[in-house]
């Protein structure tokens, strides 16, 4: 990978920290600018919004731009999202596209599940095909110098969701269970179909792959795998319709990421922590809300992630440089070095040296003083 030095070492790492035996320092994801970002030719510019998301010679031509004035330091790595929208799966099962600025709308099309057949697998749905040519055509055209993601699939409730409606799917969970609980399934099955086919395209020669949210990698079937949808069930509901499939889906996985996203989905993390197969847990506070390393996450979350043997992935952005070195340095003394995985935003080449210098030298093989 011609943009990252010391990609093998950074792998090395990766992989300690999916078995939660990292040494060192703890993973860090540290992308400093190099200076101004350079103009592109005008030739790149996108002709309108569908352009955005489907012309790859553009699209590798933006990253490309970026990706050469970064400076990847720590474990940070240049992959490339080209991604059709969180949670694509629900157009290649009948969603239409509507495409939008900063993301995609998936077009609500079910309004009575009895009026609808199985949701499965179709190699000529044409957003499939348009998402696996846009694709293949990214990886020739990255020459190997950075990775291509695995698209943001999604799965479970969450797909169904985008089909049906936030609204009247939790009134079907309520009174047509056993369908839901069908129609889970159908979606679970379909989904390594499709991800199979992504994972064949972008694989490394080592079967290594990343997946296009939070910059994780593995030597291996590696995704992040999530049920927003949950912030808005109970507990019961989420261990009987939820619980299972993740973990079927996570079995079938090498290295999975789970994705707990608001402070109303907290109440399930004991759940999701009985599922072995899951190897980390990844929190985000919500739109626009304080940065992992508040205390108030600590008992509610993390305790419990680092008491069931798993890694953490806590995003940083709260303050400046002076305050994410304090709160991670807070997190580093609490749990130690070896399962804790810290992103940060892209910054000054001044901010990410000072950080960097201050994690080899404080951070590295610190046991904690949490004992679960």
């Amino acid at each position: 990978m011609n943009y990252k030095k010391n990609w093998e070492a950074a792998q090395e790492k990766f992989i300690n920290w999916w078995n939660h035996k990292n040494t060192g320092r703890p993973i860090m994801m540290v992308m400093a600018k190099k200076g101004p970002q350079p103009p592109l030719d005008p030739k790149y510019n996108y002709a309108n919004l569908e352009e955005r998301y489907t012309n790859a010679e553009k699209i590798v031509a933006h990253y490309r731009n970026w990706a050469e004035n970064i400076e990847w330091m720590g474990e940070s790595f240049p992959s490339l999202f080209a991604d059709f929208g969180p949670g694509s799966i629900a157009a290649y099962l009948g969603c239409e596209i509507t495409w939008q600025e900063r993301t995609v709308w998936f077009n609500e099309f079910v309004e009575d599940w009895e009026e609808i057949p199985p949701l499965k697998f179709d190699p000529e749905n044409k957003w499939f095909q348009m998402h696996i040519d846009l694709i293949k055509k990214c990886q020739e055209l990255s020459k190997g110098d950075f990775l291509v993601n695995i698209p943001d699939l999604m799965e479970n409730v969450d797909v169904l969701a985008s089909m049906r409606g936030a609204q009247d799917m939790i009134f079907d969970m309520m009174d047509e269970p056993e369908e839901i609980e069908e129609r889970i399934k159908q979606v679970q099955d379909s989904y390594f179909e499709f991800y199979n086919r992504f994972y064949d395209i972008i694989k490394t020669p080592d079967g290594g792959s990343s997946y296009t949210m939070f910059s994780i990698w593995g030597p291996g079937k590696t995704a992040k795998l999530q049920c927003d949808f949950s912030a808005m069930m109970s507990p019961q509901m989420f261990r009987d319709f939820i619980q299972e499939p993740l973990r079927q889906q996570a079995a079938q996985l090498d290295y999975v990421l789970y994705h707990l996203d608001g402070p109303d989905a907290i109440r399930h993390v004991d759940a999701l922590m009985e599922i072995e197969e899951i190897d980390a847990l990844q929190w985000t506070s919500g739109d626009h809300g304080p940065d992992g390393t508040q205390v108030e996450w600590e008992e509610a979350i993390y305790d419990k992630v680092i008491r069931a043997g798993k890694s953490l992935w806590i995003k940083v952005y709260t303050g400046t440089v002076d305050d994410w070195i304090a709160g991670c340095d807070r997190l580093v003394k609490k749990y130690g070095s070896d399962k804790l995985y810290f992103y940060f935003n892209p910054m000054s080449m001044d901010d990410a040296k000072k950080l960097m210098a201050y994690a080899e030298e404080n951070w590295c093989d610190v046991k904690g003083t949490f004992q679960p």
